[in-house]
């Protein structure tokens, strides 16, 4: 297989199917798993008083949740190899928006733990399938665009908080709520089509080839760098997604309907960082990107642990997205070039950083939070966040890929685009 390094406009494929078409899908993808994030991050306060759940229970929830996602990582890795991503974002965006209305109409907990398990399963599905797709489209293009889908997710996450913060205003019980996104991520779903990509092996247009593997540990070793980064990527990610809403309730006094403010200005800031985020890495390189990120990212949780008031933590909230918006792209293309044939493996276990961090960050800032010392919850990812200076060395370009991988560099880019030997030469 080979795949086109520098052309100015996206290629046509052969199935008729466009790369833009691609790129477009996957992000819309990114933007349905966005709305279904914040749709259950941002009701928290909401479900606990209605299925009269104390902190500590709707703790648990959370990293049973995050348990289920990881599983489902693995599982969406099974299917995406049988079925190909394309398949497996569409039927797990749709199971995410049926186990959004399992949990807004749950009868009681136990029916509720179901519905977030089952939800957890289809977010890590979604999760592996659609990075996947998205280091297959970044490599066709032959430079950065992975923040871009990112961007959608971060945009998509400000319009669900803003949903929420609406129509919780107008005094709407959760159930509508929920209700309300799990339409809107069905509706998503409903648009996405496949489009074959150009130059892939003609048995499947979204299947990776079976040979492009690295010893197993070779790659774990490798994507400790990059992992230890996603990992304290998302530690600041679920303290302030998950409970950014309860701290500005519990804490800080603001209404239900104020309350989920932070999460939409995390968001917004996340949206900002990563739209220049690309551009950024082409022009200073991804070790400047990441150092300038961890430490903006550090003092803006510096100051919301300190936040005096919910308008205030709204502020801090908006400049900690802005500084970790450009970490979990960045570590996700640098892993997916590492096997560039068969990226779901590589994003698969690159995934278990993920959810320990989301692990970590969510069940330790709920548990503070549940005795009142969310503010603790948000100065120790501030300090995990300036440790991440020193790992920024490893996002230097090298090249990566198997051994019979070339690799070539645009110019004015920072970003190594691997180009594959063509198999059909060998004897």
């Amino acid at each position: 297989m080979s795949a086109s390094v520098g052309a100015t406009a996206p290629p046509r494929s052969a199935r008729g199917g466009s790369l833009a078409g691609a790129r477009r899908v996957t992000a819309t993808v990114f933007a349905a798993q966005g709305v279904a994030v914040a749709a259950v991050s941002t009701t928290v306060p909401a479900v606990e008083s209605r299925l009269a759940l104390s902190s500590l229970a709707m703790t648990a929830l959370t990293i049973a949740l995050t348990l289920a996602a990881g599983a489902g990582s693995f599982a969406g890795l099974a299917a995406v190899r049988r079925s190909g991503p394309v398949a497996v974002m569409r039927a797990a965006v749709l199971t995410a928006a049926a186990t959004l209305l399992a949990v807004a109409w749950a009868p009681g907990r136990a029916a509720a733990s179901a519905a977030y398990v089952l939800f957890g399963l289809a977010l890590g599905a979604i999760d592996v399938s659609v990075n996947t797709r998205a280091a297959a489209v970044e490599r066709h293009y032959g430079r950065s665009i992975l923040s871009s889908f990112y961007a959608a997710w971060s945009a998509a996450g400000v319009a669900a908080a803003l949903l929420t913060a609406g129509v919780s205003r107008l005094g709407w019980p959760v159930q509508y709520v929920l209700t309300a996104h799990a339409v809107l991520v069905a509706l998503l779903a409903l648009t996405v089509r496949p489009h074959a990509l150009a130059h892939v092996p003609s048995s499947s247009s979204d299947r990776p080839a079976p040979d492009d593997e690295i010893p197993e540990r070779r790659m774990w070793t490798r994507l400790v760098p990059f992992g230890v980064v996603l990992l304290v990527a998302y530690v600041v990610d679920s303290t302030v997604s998950a409970w950014s809403t309860a701290y500005l309730h519990q804490t800080l006094a603001a209404s239900l309907a104020a309350a989920p403010l932070a999460y939409a200005a995390y968001q917004a800031g996340t949206v900002t960082g990563r739209a220049g985020a690309d551009h950024l890495v082409r022009r200073v390189g991804p070790v400047a990107v990441v150092r300038a990120a961890a430490l903006l990212a550090a003092v803006a949780l510096a100051g919301l642990a300190v936040a005096p008031s919910w308008p205030y933590a709204v502020v801090t909230a908006c400049c900690a997205g802005l500084g970790v918006a450009a970490l979990t792209p960045l570590c996700v293309a640098a892993a997916g070039r590492l096997q560039p044939g068969a990226p779901e493996t590589v994003l698969a276990r690159l995934n278990v950083f993920n959810y320990v961090g989301v692990l970590v960050g969510a069940g330790a800032s709920g548990g503070l939070g549940a005795t009142g010392h969310f503010r603790i919850a948000y100065a120790i990812p501030a300090a995990l966040a300036v440790a991440l200076v020193t790992t920024a060395r490893f996002f230097r370009p090298t090249a990566p890929g198997p051994p019979h991988a070339r690799t070539t560099r645009r110019e004015g880019s920072a970003h190594v685009v691997p180009v594959a030997v063509d198999r059909s030469r060998r004897p």
